[in-house]
């Protein structure tokens, strides 16, 4: 990039908040929301304002390798923190700049072509600092295997909420199209832990170091995955069974509620981001293949073609399975649906979705944040706090958690 290019770049940079949160350059909406998703992270632990902001202003939007510099350089540089902290006993200053280095890892590898080997590098750093913050977590997080079919395993962490309980109500989370287990981490542990929830972190197939190291891709019926969670759950003498409950945010807004048709040993199930019909939800004209979303179709449900017609009309011809018309009525348990009413996933295919179950006769509730109120973009990214808080409070409702009884439970630190 030549000066007049990078100067060009810079003055157009001018960010604004719009209704559904801050966007860093109006004119590359992908790019604007990627940083979103990191600047909405600072609330939660995982990202500063300022480092944010200072990354925004060197990275030239569109560029991709720009991006992958910034966000990479600010990793290096929380994680150093949390290696000099740690070295003379700053224990949670290491902890939370770990958690900030995951998450910029996380954002470094995001526009990275799938088969760029940086994307393993940034995987075992993502996880390595996750690792390092939940070594010191108390109790302790663990990182664990989950059985699956064929020899295969599913990456995950168990987090145990911090009271004393012989056996805890847990929630299996898992992100969707990019989003993978330790973005979960900072997302909702926290919210989680105040009201009595136990976490079980999973990369389903399609994601994370599920999809990275053992080319495991999604599919449409996540029953068969997210039965292998429950039954690891139910080998645990920790793990109340009967107070299994399921979170899917994304495209994990579809993964869940499918999982949930069939998987009748779940007792409550969250989407957070209703995808009631993914080939309907892409939505992306015909002359525009190789949008940012598109690509990540392709890698997840390994699918060749990226960037040609022929290859998206694959794309949309492999998601036709992954529709909950026909299957969502057999939820069995209570479902809550959360969206943001400017949701770029398609806000009018959630009413749809509220309607059958409604029409079914289900025990259903939506939640829609507004513009006014934030909350409104996809998954709430643009006020990540506001959605976590009603979701957790639904979700330890029907898991019949007291949560004014909960300060008396509280395990003694380091026990």
């Amino acid at each position: 990039m030549n000066d007049q290019t990078c100067a060009t770049a810079i003055a157009g940079r001018r960010g604004e908040y719009q209704p559904a949160g801050w966007m860093q350059w109006p004119d590359n909406p992908d790019y604007s929301f990627q940083f979103m998703r990191v600047l909405g992270a600072a609330q939660e632990g995982a990202s500063t304002i300022s480092e944010c902001f200072q990354a925004g202003t060197r990275i030239s939007p569109g560029d991709d390798e720009s991006w992958h510099k910034e966000w990479t350089a600010l990793g290096h540089r929380n994680k150093a923190r949390a290696e000099a902290a740690l070295a003379i006993g700053h224990v949670q200053t290491a902890r939370d700049n770990w958690l900030r280095a995951a998450n910029y890892f996380r954002s470094a590898e995001f526009f990275l072509r799938h088969d760029d080997p940086r994307r393993l590098q940034l995987l075992d750093l993502i996880e390595g600092c996750s690792r390092e913050y939940m070594r010191r977590m108390d109790p302790a997080g663990e990182v664990v295997r989950v059985p699956y079919e064929n020899g295969a395993h599913l990456d995950a962490y168990f987090l145990r909420a911090p009271y004393s309980l012989d056996r805890h109500p847990v929630v299996i989370c898992f992100g969707g199209l990019d989003e993978f287990k330790d973005e979960l981490l900072h997302e909702i542990t926290r919210h989680a832990f105040a009201r009595g929830l136990s976490l079980l972190l999973v990369d389903l197939p399609g994601q994370g170091g599920t999809l990275r190291r053992q080319k495991l891709r999604s599919r449409f019926d996540t029953e068969v995955p997210v039965g292998a969670c429950v039954d690891y759950l139910e080998s645990r003498a920790d793990v109340d069974p009967d107070r299994i409950a399921l979170y899917g945010a994304s495209l994990g807004g579809y993964y869940a509620p499918r999982a949930a048709s069939f998987e009748h040993r779940l007792k409550a199930v969250v989407s957070d981001g209703v995808i009631w019909n993914a080939q309907r939800c892409v939505g992306v004209p015909a002359n525009n293949p190789s949008r940012i979303a598109v690509r990540h179709l392709h890698w997840i449900l390994g699918v060749p073609g990226e960037g040609t017609l022929e290859g998206f009309d694959a794309v949309l011809e492999k998601l036709a399975d992954f529709s909950l018309e026909g299957v969502q009525d057999k939820i069995r348990c209570p479902y809550l649906m959360v969206e943001g009413e400017l949701d770029h996933a398609g806000f009018h295919l959630a009413e749809e979705a509220y309607a059958y179950s409604k029409a079914a006769g289900q025990d259903v509730t939506m939640k829609v944040f507004t513009a006014e109120e934030t909350g409104a973009s996809h998954c709430q990214i643009d006020n990540l706090t506001l959605g976590m808080e009603y979701i957790c409070d639904w979700l330890a409702d029907k898991l019949g958690i007291d949560q004014a009884a909960l300060p008396g439970l509280l395990l003694k630190p380091n026990r």
